[in-house]
């Protein structure tokens, strides 16, 4: 498989909100302008717009989800203590995503979400992006910091013309940072804290499926970051894999066969391919569904540490063992 690298900026949407041909291809850093989604008559509804954040730490696991898909605003806190196994989420769904806010582009303004027990914000600092949120229990304050020349990938996936995904996956962020559990503080510790993006922009078709997989952390010395993902890209000439060392991106056009459990979630999950060969050993599990009429979503995101390795650019072989990270399954109607 050959992907294109876009080196300048490029719109990803024309101006009657069809995809731009010209925006397919893969980038290093965010170049493109996403603003023209909603635009037009095509794919009413079909908008989805998110940004993902997940932290590590060596006592817990953070995420937060701000996502406005065109008829409802739905986000999340939550919290896992690995050393407890206590696990403290928030949720919330807002009618056509009332008190959301989401920057038309990435890095071009802040994020917002304002519901039920939970409240979120996300902005772009000086050295990086800052990450707040606050429910009944549980509320943290962490910089994920933007190394100089850190890279991350940003990938258009095209189903048509009218359906279409961007997305950055920026992974292996240092994070720092404090969060309070019942009012008790604890430390999110530099140096042993790593934060994930997943941002989206795009039109989605109504059924889809997805996996995806990402870890951070230090391998030999050197900052690593895995990204991996299947089956909603097949067929449609890109892929969202790439291999991180000290903040580098290397791209890996090629799609990889995933093999895992289903019903059997904890069992160990193999990644395998020309350019990477990985197994996923999981130490827990958390599960979704949903099911309000014609939306549906199931999920099984598994948290836990990877071993093997992915290839760089040149071919040389960089070991990935013991980097902390997760790995899912997801199937929606949306």
């Amino acid at each position: 498989m050959i992907e294109r690298e876009i080196t300048e900026r490029v719109a990803l949407c024309r101006p009657d909100g069809r995809l731009n041909s010209e925006a397919v291809g893969w980038t290093r850093k965010p170049l493109h302008d996403t603003s023209g989604i909603g635009r037009g008559r095509y794919a009413r509804a079909r908008n989805k717009r998110w940004e993902y954040w997940n932290v590590t730490t060596p006592t817990h696991i953070l995420a937060l989800t701000i996502s406005d898909i065109s008829y409802a605003g739905v986000h999340e806190v939550w919290l896992f203590d690995r050393a407890t196994g206590e696990v403290i989420g928030a949720n919330a769904m807002a009618p056509f995503a009332v008190n959301t806010t989401l920057p038309g582009t990435l890095g071009q303004g802040p994020a917002r979400a304002h519901a039920a027990d939970l409240a979120i914000a996300i902005d772009e600092v000086e050295g990086g992006t800052r990450l707040r949120a606050i429910t009944s229990r549980v509320r943290f304050d962490v910089l994920a910091s933007r190394p100089p020349g850190h890279e991350a990938m940003g990938v258009v996936v095209p189903w048509s013309d009218r359906l279409f995904q961007y997305t950055v996956k920026d992974v292996a962020r240092p994070a720092a940072g404090r969060l309070w559990v019942d009012g008790v503080r604890r430390e999110v510790p530099e140096g042993s804290s790593w934060a994930v993006l997943d941002h989206g922009r795009g039109r989605w078709p109504y059924r889809v499926r997805w996996n995806w997989g990402a870890a951070s952390g230090i391998v030999d010395g050197r900052r690593i970051g895995v990204q991996i993902g299947a089956k909603w890209t097949e067929g449609t000439g890109s892929t969202e894999n790439a291999l991180v060392v000290e903040g580098v991106v290397h791209k890996i056009s090629e799609e990889l066969t995933w093999t895992y459990h289903p019903g059997n979630w904890l069992a160990p999950w193999r990644m395998q391919g020309e350019r990477a060969d990985l197994t996923f050993t999981p130490f827990y599990h958390k599960s979704s569904r949903t099911c309000l009429g014609v939306v549906a979503t199931e999920g099984h995101q598994c948290f836990g540490h990877y071993t093997g390795w992915m290839s760089e650019s040149t071919g040389a072989r960089v070991s990935v063992d013991g980097l902390t990270g997760w790995a899912e399954y997801v199937a929606q109607r949306w």
